[in-house]
């Protein structure tokens, strides 16, 4: 018998596979990598002019029967239509909380203080940033998602170096409601707010605009730094869809439904129109996007690298 002889091809062929041989081992040989679980990042940072913005994730969940608290004057076929068309669920929803802390080159101005100090502290820690780096707290509106990290679980303030920003409205509202949450977190540093009304300032570039339905004084603030601007809308649309794209759909929290929608149409149609991004509380982590208008609402763009390009 003739001996096996090995071609030049022959041999190419067998030197290519060699790499792929464990491939065929038995799947035992090779120890697998545990799991890690589900991850979400708790800080987000970009510039804006002059100014450096960093959204904080102090606390996610999910919630259900979200038909309950959205679109309360929908159908439940009209409710249901509109989940289906955004690839989103109709039994739960996710929650987000996001305060957002600007630099102003000058002071650090934390917009909100979310559920707990402790939530809070997490995303700043993350973020590289100590409660007691903060020289401004301005309040959108009373809420307890949004005053809740303003005391520790001692009941001593979480920001021991800040002053305090509210609305004048907001503020007289609460004063007399009897509201636990007001009472335990914003009644203590009483003596360190200041007082804003419609148009007032916090700092240079940071400017107050009534956005009222949510509660009696909620507001929003625009941000302008270098002929870059940005708009800090608060609890104005509490949900990307059922808030946004229906904003004459009746919301559970909002206090006064009619003027929640007359303010969530006016402020979202001048973003459009102008083309200004905004962050919105409890819009999905980074809580960051544009909109514009569509039909008799708005289409909600989630802001991808615009923002990297500004650094």
């Amino acid at each position: 018998m003739k001996p096996a002889t090995m071609t030049r091809r022959s041999a190419l062929f067998a030197a290519a596979a060699l790499p792929l041989a464990p491939a065929l081992m038995p799947r035992a040989a090779f120890a697998a990598a545990e799991m890690q679980g589900s991850s979400t990042p708790v800080f987000n940072r970009f510039k804006l002019g002059g100014f450096e913005v960093t959204t904080l994730l102090a606390g996610t969940r999910p919630v259900e029967k979200p038909n309950e608290i959205f679109g309360l004057n929908a159908t439940p076929e009209e409710f249901n239509a509109a989940a289906d068309a955004a690839f989103i669920p109709t039994d739960v929803a996710q929650f987000f909380f996001t305060p957002t802390l600007v630099n102003t080159g000058t002071e650090l101005v934390l917009f909100d203080t979310g559920l707990s100090a402790a939530g809070t502290g997490v995303a700043l820690s993350a973020a590289g940033i100590s409660p007691d780096q903060v020289d401004v707290v301005v309040l959108t509106h009373m809420h307890g998602d949004h005053i809740g990290g303003m005391m520790t679980e001692g009941g001593t303030p979480t920001f021991a170096n800040a002053r305090y920003v509210t609305g004048a409205v907001e503020h007289n509202h609460w004063s007399a409601a009897g509201n636990e949450g007001f009472d335990k977190s914003v009644k203590p540093v009483n003596d360190k707010l200041t007082f804003l009304d419609d148009g007032g300032s916090v700092a240079s570039g940071i400017t107050a605009k009534m956005a009222a339905g949510h509660t009696p004084g909620h507001m929003i603030y625009m941000l302008e730094s270098d002929g870059k601007m940005l708009a800090i809308t608060a609890d104005t649309a509490n949900h990307y869809v059922w808030s946004l794209a229906y904003p004459e759909w009746e919301v559970r929290f909002d206090m006064d439904k009619a003027a929640a929608a007359a303010s969530r149409k006016s402020v979202f149609g001048m973003l459009a129109a102008d083309r200004v991004p905004f962050i919105g509380y409890h819009m999905p982590f980074p809580g960051m996007g544009f909109v514009e208008a569509r039909d008799s609402g708005f289409r909600y763009v989630p802001a991808s690298y615009q923002m990297m390009l500004n650094g």
